[in-house]
């Protein structure tokens, strides 16, 4: 892609991004706009929090990610995003950085090359990440990912860093106060249900734990489900983490 060209794809995507409201839309666009340099896959975050509730003060977003579906359920369900070495290194850089780096740094532990290369089997295998911190110690990263091994050029991470800076600047003008109105209408019983489903427990062990009747824990689960708006406990659980209403074990 020509310089002109590529100059021409940014700024129509930060005009297009003017009339957006939506996160979902503005993701739509910003994938559409990374495609054009070979990156099918990206994602925005955290996945990992330190917050056991969400705090609007902080401008946490829900996490929005298209990366294969058996990679996000894999990563979620094994809690990779305690050992990830992007998140890692992000949370230490200003600038964004090529996957490249991270995998051949001495300091990487043995846990977080193997995130990598699993990730590389669902075809994740090289990418850049971009950091996006803001006020109150808040964190946020953009992923692009490609599913070859061709590194990207400078140029093209210069133009996918302010694509991805124009996103978050976007999203989090809205997105918080869906966010925090979707934590704050949870009870404290539906937190304590959701946090035992993303810990692998039954409707029945739920029940024992918190001393009320399965049925009780059905009921209270449903009721999260249909505020989080997911369509199993499962994916409750997992958006639930996301939001920062719940903490990994």
């Amino acid at each position: 892609m020509k310089l002109p060209r590529i100059e021409l794809e940014l700024g129509l995507f930060v005009d297009m991004t003017d009339d957006i409201a939506q996160s979902e839309r503005l993701f739509e666009l910003l994938s559409a706009f990374a495609l054009k340099f070979d990156c099918p896959w990206i994602a925005y975050g955290p996945l990992a929090s330190k917050q056991r509730v969400f705090n609007p003060n902080r401008q946490d977003s829900v996490v929005m990610w298209n990366y294969p579906a058996e990679w996000q359920e894999r990563y979620s369900r094994m809690g990779y995003a305690r050992i990830d070495p992007l998140i890692k290194k992000g949370r230490k850089e200003a600038g964004a950085f090529r996957w490249s780096e991270v995998y051949t740094d001495k300091s990487i532990t043995e846990d977080g090359r193997r995130v990598m290369d699993e990730a590389a089997t669902f075809g994740l295998r090289s990418g850049v990440t971009v950091p996006l911190h803001g006020p109150a110690d808040s964190f946020r990263f953009m992923s692009f990912a490609q599913s070859s091994d061709c590194e990207l050029l400078n140029r093209t991470i210069t133009y996918l860093q302010m694509a991805a800076l124009r996103f978050h600047l976007m999203v989090t003008k809205f997105d918080t106060t869906t966010a925090s109105e979707q934590v704050h209408s949870l009870s404290a019983r539906e937190i304590e249900c959701i946090d035992l489903v993303s810990q692998g427990k039954s409707s029945w062990e739920i029940g024992v734990m918190l001393k009320v009747s399965q049925y009780t824990v059905d009921f209270h689960l449903k009721n999260v489900m249909r505020k989080l708006d997911s369509t199993s406990r499962t994916l409750a659980a997992v958006k639930a983490l996301k939001l920062g209403i719940i903490e990994r074990q």
